[in-house]
């Protein structure tokens, strides 16, 4: 009951016209900046954190900058969805997995179904975190530290196993597309020795790794781009999409059709963004893995499933609730971005931490109760603008297809002013257009290049702790299921195979 209270004081803190105005202002900018490719949450929280000063000095506390900060990185976690389903670039690598199912319905003329299930599933996976956020931190903290490096391990397997076991594609071509994204993601210098891995031809740019947003707005955006113009008529014209208060009505009763993808990534998403360290991408794409894998149709995905679209856009805003909490109460930022907003609680002088929530509830139950009204302000005007992200799909693709290329490679640049990151990326776009030819999916390469960075220290670390013993990851009380689980699925096409011959 004494948090019930404290959450409605918070709330009615938020509601003040004063933090209700910097609530919305940030949810307006996030939605910007996860739309705008190359820039994402990490950089718009961190381009504005200077400007929060002025906003303290203004308010004179700390909660009305962290409540304008923590809006931002609600809307852009609403915004990435924007340009990944209109013009198919992901807006930010937590947007990525929305790609694969969003831009097909985009390209079927149901552009306004794919961005309001985005909508809906962001809102209710954003509230069902809040929900558990403010109900069980200290706990849920807890439970976070008792995943050491073989359970987070074991965790990213079985997000490899879901696409090996019950991803519905070629096994053998799924299995070299995860290959191939492990051995990008091993590009740079090793973790342990400090040694030089894969710089190729001696080139010095790759010393710091191939960065993921580089490989998703290549494949995402220039490649889906020449696939569209060789795989289409001459006379190329985007479908169009209307939207009237009808069509929400109508979308919004036909969104409980996506529950089971809305569901999964809701709470998987919420339990990945706990970890340190793991955050929404990881959370995005495993639920979408998950979710593919506990489909009864899972070979639709890939095509306009909106079970694809509702599994990642609620992990997503899930994580991104979920991150907040081993930063608040462990000290512990849960993502890239986190790290931002935990950087500025110090320079405001609070201390996150367990004491945090006894010693500083002025400035906590005000900040989650902002999380509530955030994640309305961010469904309304999310709602409100489709109307605009729409017209984009009106436009003959001869101008579209320009304006792709040319944000491509403004997004590209902007997000490390490198320019030979520009051309890497235009060059990952020509190599996703070449294997889509070949029919090879795309989307385990992606997955591993985001798993890869988390997935390796982990291992080794773990076989460092047990002296070069794997039985490690099965002889822990959660690693072990979780690894045998994974087994499983990695064995289960083979299992099939053998079945059929008998059967045969």
């Amino acid at each position: 009951m004494e948090i019930i209270t404290s959450l409605g004081d918070g709330v009615l803190q938020a509601l003040q016209p004063f933090n209700l105005g910097l609530a919305f202002l940030g949810v307006v900018v996030g939605l910007f900046v996860g739309a705008m490719p190359g820039l994402g949450s990490v950089n718009g929280v961190a381009i504005l954190l200077p400007f929060t000063f002025v906003i303290q000095d203004i308010s004179g506390s700390a909660t009305a900058p962290m409540i304008f900060l923590a809006a931002i990185y609600y809307g852009a976690m609403y915004g990435g969805a924007i340009s990944s389903i209109t013009l198919g670039i992901p807006g930010a690598s937590t947007a990525v997995a929305t790609t694969f199912d969003g831009r097909p319905l985009a390209l079927a003329g149901k552009a306004d179904k794919a961005l309001i299930t985005a909508a809906l599933a962001s809102f209710i996976g954003g509230t069902v975190a809040n929900m558990l956020f403010t109900g069980f931190a200290p706990a849920l903290a807890s439970i976070a530290l008792d995943f050491g490096n073989p359970e987070i391990f074991a965790l990213m397997l079985l997000a490899f196993a879901t696409f090996i076991g019950l991803g519905g594609d070629d096994i053998p071509k799924t299995i070299f597309s995860i290959a191939f994204g492990l051995v990008l993601a091993t590009v740079g210098f090793d973790i342990v020795s400090g040694e030089p891995r894969l710089i190729f031809f001696d080139i010095t740019e790759f010393s710091h790794g191939i960065r993921f947003l580089v490989l998703a707005i290549g494949v995402y955006g220039i490649g889906e781009m020449i696939w569209t113009i060789n795989t289409s008529q001459d006379n190329i014209t985007m479908t169009e999409a209307k939207l009237g208060v009808s069509t929400v009505l109508r979308e919004i009763k036909a969104f409980p059709k996506a529950w089971k993808g809305t569901a999964i990534g809701s709470a998987l998403g919420f339990f990945v963004g706990i970890l340190p360290a793991a955050g929404a991408t990881p959370g995005s794409l495993m639920s979408y893995g998950v979710a593919k894998m506990l489909s009864r149709n899972p070979e639709r995905f890939g095509k306009g499933d909106v079970d694809g679209i509702a599994a990642p856009e609620a992990a997503n805003n899930s994580a991104s609730s979920g991150a907040m909490l081993p930063m608040m109460t462990l000290g512990i930022p849960g993502s890239p971005t986190t790290a931002v907003l935990l950087a500025g609680m110090v320079i405001w002088g609070l201390q996150p931490g367990p004491l945090l929530f006894s010693e500083q509830p002025d400035f906590v139950w005000p900040l989650i109760g902002s999380f509530y009204v955030s994640n309305v302000i961010a469904l309304a005007v999310n709602l409100a603008c489709i109307p605009v992200f729409l017209w984009m799909l009106r436009m003959p693709f001869t101008i579209l297809a320009p304006l792709i290329f040319v944000l491509s490679i403004v997004g590209t640049y902007a997000a490390y002013q490198n320019t030979f990151d520009v051309w890497l990326m235009v060059m990952f776009g020509l190599g996703a257009y070449f294997l889509r030819i070949l029919d090879y999916p795309l989307a385990p390469a992606v997955l591993a290049i985001v798993l890869g960075p988390i997935a390796e220290p982990k291992l080794r670390q773990s076989l460092l702790l047990s002296d070069g013993d794997f039985s490690i990851f099965l002889t822990r009380p959660i690693a072990g299921p979780i690894t045998v689980l994974a087994i499983i699925l990695i064995l289960l096409p083979l299992v099939k195979l053998i079945y059929r011959k008998l059967r045969g």
